[in-house]
């Protein structure tokens, strides 16, 4: 029971967090809702260069943070991602995916690269010091915790959540990724 407490602490965090995203999101007599998720941060991407969420306006793009030593759920989303920009076809060559690693001591820009090469080339590392990346977790109101393991290694607790984020870095919606790929296009293609 006590090493499902974090998983179901998390659990009940992502679902606050989509809650929370719904009612904020809801449209009031043809206004789109503002949300304060999202925002400036500035970080280094894959191939060392320094961009902040300026370089992303313009277009819409999707967030996620995670990073490269976890198991399953970041190679498995960053796949989804990748299949759904495939999916989205010519409309959505343009659109970007940004992988904000939330691993700073061991996602470095080299580490990125090589991890990335796996997925979309369309899906951008990004990386920084710790005070950048926790800038940027907290301008997407996302959660990570350092968790030791037996083995005296540690891994990383994240939030999981794909923010569709639109050309002026607002927060649009979540990205479903329960969904079948072309479906969840489809979804994403209403944003583009």
């Amino acid at each position: 029971m006590r090493r499902a407490l974090p998983l179901i602490l998390f659990a009940l965090g992502l679902v606050a967090l989509g809650v929370a995203a719904t009612v904020v999101l809801v449209p009031n007599a043809g206004q789109v809702a503002t949300s304060s998720v999202g925002g400036p941060f500035t970080l280094t991407d894959q191939n060392g260069r320094r961009v902040t969420e300026r370089d992303f306006a313009g277009a819409t793009h999707l967030v996620f943070f995670g990073f490269t030593h976890c198991p399953d759920v970041c190679p498995t989303t960053l796949q989804q991602i990748g299949d759904v920009l495939q999916a989205l076809g010519p409309k959505g060559k343009d659109t970007k995916a940004l992988f904000i690693a939330v691993d700073p001591e061991r996602d470095t820009p080299e580490a990125l690269k090589t991890y990335l090469a796996s997925f979309d080339p369309r899906i951008i590392g990004l990386t920084g010091s710790p005070e950048e990346v926790t800038a940027a977790v907290k301008a997407y109101r996302a959660y990570i915790r350092k968790v030791p393991t037996k083995e005296g290694d540690y891994t990383m607790e994240h939030t999981a959540l794909v923010y569709i984020m639109d050309g002026r870095n607002r927060f649009v919606n979540a990205l479903n990724l329960t969904k079948p790929a072309d479906q969840a296009a489809a979804e994403l293609a209403k944003a583009l």
